[in-house]
């Protein structure tokens, strides 16, 4: 017979910041990996074992063998926005509540997107090693020349949080904002923008930024035909899924100058990069760090944990994704 009085048993499958380690054995037997590299599967499963919820990061692929051989799982608690790499059928299925972090992560998100969007247009990352290398012997008049931004045309491809987030920032630098989501028909109150179709976006946009989630019809939605049709003078950015850009033909496209240049802050096959951009001047690379601040990750944390301890006690978590799994528990 189960006791009553026993704490939920609640494994994080990689470390966290010590306030939301704190806050989850406050309330609950806690089994952390603490390791350099993620749990595989197998060692996945096992450490599941008689545990009733999972904080889990993006790294962890919980899919359906995973959820079945977890017999006592309740709560997949994803330290991100995206889900991706959980299979939320199927944990429904199985009256899984899957959780992610959203809203706490969108200012910081946004304010890379822009760092990436200013980094590529004035070559920031190229000038940099200039320096280092010490190459700058003295002043040059037509050395790194880059794009302006102020008064540009930003193209914002998916206008939920974190791309509407981005476009208010445009306002600042007197720009023309353009988006593309069918989801949003016309722009948020306060909210200086144009919707329009992704072949006009790209056409006329200065600035590409992408902020869709990834789904079967935006995986390389930005292919070799869109990045013809964007500007020789375009940027682009993603911030939000590597699928949804091909990057084998971004990195033709750089190359071979269809468009100036790009910021990436996530790959195709991370944490693997197309070869073809790793030597390329003209892309910054960021090792997918868009919330990566001290402040945004240990809120992220804290609110995966708040996800997790709620469902074991009982409670509505603050995000869940699936909240129809509660019907099926």
């Amino acid at each position: 017979m189960t006791d009553p009085t026993a704490r939920p048993a609640m494994l994080i499958s990689r470390a966290l910041p010590d306030p939301a380690i704190e806050a989850a054995r406050a309330r609950a037997d806690v089994l952390v990996h603490t390791g350099d590299r993620p749990l595989t599967k197998a060692e996945l499963v096992d450490r599941l074992q008689g545990r009733h919820g999972l904080v889990c990061q993006i790294t962890d692929t919980v899919d359906a063998e995973v959820l079945a051989a977890a017999r006592d799982l309740r709560v997949v608690a994803n330290v991100a926005v995206g889900y991706n790499n959980v299979d939320v059928a199927a944990a429904t299925r199985r009256g899984v509540l899957v959780t992610n972090t959203p809203d706490v992560l969108t200012e910081t998100t946004a304010d890379f997107a822009w760092a990436l969007l200013m980094a590529a247009a004035r070559r920031v990352v190229e000038a940099d090693r200039y320096v280092r290398d010490g190459r700058f012997t003295q002043w040059e008049y037509m050395v790194f020349l880059g794009g302006d931004v102020h008064g540009k045309t930003l193209g914002v491809i998916g206008l939920g949080r974190i791309g509407r987030a981005v476009a208010r920032r445009a306002a600042g630098f007197d720009m023309r904002v353009l988006y593309c989501d069918a989801a949003v028909p016309s722009p948020p109150a306060g909210l200086a923008a144009t919707p329009t179709d992704l072949s006009t976006l790209l056409r006329e946009s200065d600035f590409v930024t992408v902020h869709t989630p990834l789904l079967p019809e935006t995986r390389h939605l930005i292919d070799a035909a869109a990045l013809r049709s964007m500007k020789r003078t375009a940027y682009l950015v993603n911030a939000s899924r590597g699928p949804v850009v091909d990057e084998a033909a971004l990195a033709r496209a750089l190359a071979e100058g269809w468009i100036a240049g790009a910021g990436l802050d996530v790959y195709e096959n991370e944490p693997a990069v197309h070869p073809g951009l790793i030597g390329l001047p003209n892309v910054v690379l960021a090792p997918h760090i868009g919330s990566g601040s001290h402040d945004t990750r240990i809120r992220m944390a804290m609110l995966a944990v708040d996800n997790c301890l709620a469902v074991l006690e009982g409670r509505t978590p603050p995000s869940p994704v699936n909240p129809e799994a509660l019907k099926t528990r």
